[in-house]
């Protein structure tokens, strides 16, 4: 039996990933990023008051969602930091 290679699969996925998904800029990828962060925290601040109010959310799904919350929030700030030492660093470059 023979083995083939898998390099002639190779440029059918990439061609279909650039066809399902177009390459758009740092600042469309950023307010995404954003706009995710804000559903997070959204969904947290109802997970804590569906739980206080007794709407059968559970303890455990409040704190799911308020750690979601967190650690989503902690990325953003984190390429924000990221992006911001990145452009120091471009500005400080001899031309």
């Amino acid at each position: 039996m023979k083995i083939e290679g898998f390099g002639n699969l190779s440029p059918d996925i990439i061609n279909q990933n650039k066809k399902n998904n177009p390459v758009s800029g740092f600042a469309d990828t950023f307010a995404n990023l954003v706009q995710e962060v804000n559903q997070n925290q959204q969904a947290s601040t109802s997970a804590v008051q569906d739980f206080v109010s007794g709407k059968g959310i559970e303890l455990h799904e409040v704190m799911i969602a308020g750690e979601k919350a967190k650690t989503s929030l902690e990325l953003l700030m984190e390429i924000r930091n990221k992006t911001i030492d990145m452009y120091k660093e471009l500005t400080r470059m001899p031309l």
